[in-house]
């Protein structure tokens, strides 16, 4: 394989802080902006899985959220939005992988 069909990566990384102040860093796999807001699907990084494999199939949606001037993440406390978000999540998931298979 030749260095030229070589693709860099560069993983967008993002560090919560947990209530007790604990940093925890994640992975943006994809990002949608619909009529109910910005949302964000996170997976932690290797280096956040304390010492354990981190489970590919488990991830997290956020929202960006506008609090006082600055962008926060906020969990989504919606269910029927938290289903309707994770299908999408995964739907183009599955679209990406059938892309990349061709």
């Amino acid at each position: 394989m030749s260095i030229e069909n070589e693709q860099d990566y560069e993983a967008d990384l993002v560090v919560l802080l947990d209530d007790e102040g604990n940093e925890h860093e994640f992975e943006i796999i994809d990002e949608i902006e619909n009529d109910d807001g910005y949302f964000m699907a996170l997976i932690p990084t290797l280096s956040d899985a304390e010492g354990d494999v981190a489970d590919a199939d488990e991830y997290y949606i956020f929202e960006l959220v506008n609090v006082d001037g600055e962008e926060q993440l906020s969990e989504v406390e919606d269910e029927a939005l938290l289903d309707k978000l994770a299908d999408i999540f995964e739907s183009r998931y599955a679209q990406a992988m059938e892309d990349e298979e061709e």
